[in-house]
C-alpha cells in the first residue's frame, strides 16, 4: 500500500491489554482519546491527528511500511519484525520479559538437555536467532496463544513473555533463559521523522506525553528552613537542576521547592528534618517539562 499525503499525522494506539494503560497516560498529557467500546477509529483531543486502534504487531508493521506515522507498541514485536523504527520513549508500562521456559523434568542440572528440541512460541524470527545464538539443534513450532500448555506433550520448550512468571509456574515451567526485556514504547516512522512538518508535531507530542512520565516519577516537595541551615538543606536535596529558593515572609527564612524523585523520599524527609528542615509539604505534580 503507497502511503498517502496527508498532512495528518496517522497515529495508532494498540488495543487489548495495553490500551488503558495508553490512554490514560494521553488522557494524563491533555489529549484524551476519545472513544467508545467498539470504536477503532476515535478522535483524539488534538488537532492533526487521524487516530486508529490496532493490535500492537499490526501497528509495527504499519510504521515499518509507512502506512502509520506515528504508534504505541511492545518493544517485543520491534524486535520480532526487525523493524527499523524511530524509537521516542519507553513508557515503562506492560513490563513483560520474553523467556524461554520448559518442564522441571526435562531440564539437566537446571538446563536444557543436548539433545534435538521442539521449540514452541508466537515469537518466531526472535526464537530462530535465540536456538542459533545458543548452537542448539531446535525446531520451531509456531503457536498462536496458550503456548504455555504446549509442553510436554506437544514441545519440549517455550518462548514467550511474562510478567510474573506466575502463568510459567501454574504451567510447571521453569525459566531456562531471558532473550530481552519489553515494554510499552513510542515509535514513529523512519519516513515521518525526515518530514520536518511532521516531525516537529510528532516532537510534541511526545514531548507531553514524556512530561507525564517524569511527573509520575517525581513529586513536589516543599519544605521551609532557616538562614543559617539553608546550605545543608540544599545540599542533601537531590533535585533536576538548582531548587527554587523563596525568602518568607518577615525575612524567617527561606521556603525551598524541589521535585524529588518518589523513591527516595523515605530517605530525604528523614534526612530533611535532621537538618532542621520544617513545616514539610509533598504534593503530586501532574506534568513535569524539563
Amino acid at each position: 500500500m503507497t502511503p498517502t499525503t496527508t498532512d495528518a499525522i496517522r497515529f495508532a494506539i494498540p488495543k487489548g491489554r495495553m490500551y488503558d494503560g495508553v490512554a490514560r497516560l494521553l488522557s494524563d498529557a491533555g489529549v484524551p482519546v476519545r472513544a467508545t467500546a467498539r470504536d477503532y477509529r476515535p478522535a483524539l483531543a488534538l488537532d492533526g491527528f487521524e487516530v486508529k486502534i490496532l493490535k500492537p504487531r499490526a501497528i509495527v508493521e504499519m510504521l515499518a511500511a509507512g502506512t502509520r506515522d506515528l504508534g504505541f507498541a511492545g518493544a517485543d514485536w520491534v524486535a520480532e519484525e526487525d523493524a527499523d523504527l524511530v524509537e521516542l520513549l519507553d513508557t515503562g508500562l506492560d513490563r513483560v520479559r520474553l523467556v524461554a521456559a520448559a518442564p522441571e523434568s526435562i531440564l539437566e542440572h537446571g538446563k536444557l538437555p543436548d539433545r534435538r528440541l521442539v521449540i514452541a512460541s508466537e515469537y518466531a524470527s526472535l526464537t530462530e536467532r535465540w536456538i542459533a545464538r545458543r548452537g542448539f539443534d531446535g525446531a520451531l513450532l509456531r503457536s498462536y496463544g496458550a503456548t504455555e500448555v504446549l509442553p510436554p506433550e506437544d514441545a519440549d520448550c517455550i518462548v514467550d513473555n511474562t510478567a510474573t512468571g506466575s502463568t510459567l509456574a501454574a504451567n510447571n515451567l521453569r525459566i531456562v533463559d531471558e532473550l530481552m526485556v519489553s515494554s510499552t514504547r513510542l515509535y514513529a516512522s523512519r519516513r515521518a521523522m525526515e518530514t520536518p512538518a511532521l516531525r516537529d508535531r510528532i516532537e510534541g507530542l511526545a514531548m507531553l506525553v514524556r512530561s507525564v512520565l517524569e511527573a509520575r516519577s517525581r513529586v513536589m516537595l516543599e519544605v521551609n528552613v532557616s538562614k543559617e541551615l539553608l546550605e545543608r538543606i540544599v545540599e542533601i536535596l537531590p533535585c533536576m537542576r538548582e531548587p527554587t529558593v523563596s525568602p518568607m515572609h518577615g525575612a524567617g527564612g527561606y521556603a525551598v521547592k524541589v521535585a524529588v524523585p518518589r523513591s527516595e523520599l523515605p530517605s530525604v524527609i528523614p534526612a530533611i528534618k535532621a537538618c532542621g528542615g520544617t513545616d514539610i509539604v509533598v504534593t503530586t505534580p501532574e506534568q513535569i517539562v524539563p
